[in-house]
């Protein structure tokens, strides 16, 4: 799956993917929503629930240019020194 073949999918067949083939990365906060951020392949994919209307509204791919990249960048920390790492 690549990021153009996940734009032209429906809502449902998106969650489908990042539900069985997405590794969570982030949870935030954002104004009404709870936003999820998973890893699917190799583009990022926010999940949008509604917590007041009690469902998800938007399953779309991350603006990397969004105000929200703040919120994320906060939360991902990377080791201290990468390359002793064991990677």
């Amino acid at each position: 799956m690549d990021p153009v073949q996940f734009k032209i999918l429906s809502m449902a067949h998106r969650l489908q993917w990042v539900h069985f083939e997405g590794e969570m990365v982030a949870s935030i906060r954002y104004y009404e929503y709870k936003i999820n951020l998973y890893m699917l392949g190799g583009f990022y994919v926010e999940v949008f629930f509604h917590h007041l209307r009690d469902r998800i509204e938007k399953v779309d791919i991350l603006d990397y240019y969004s105000s929200r990249m703040k919120f994320y960048t906060d939360q991902i920390r990377l080791p201290k020194d990468i390359s002793r790492s064991n990677v």
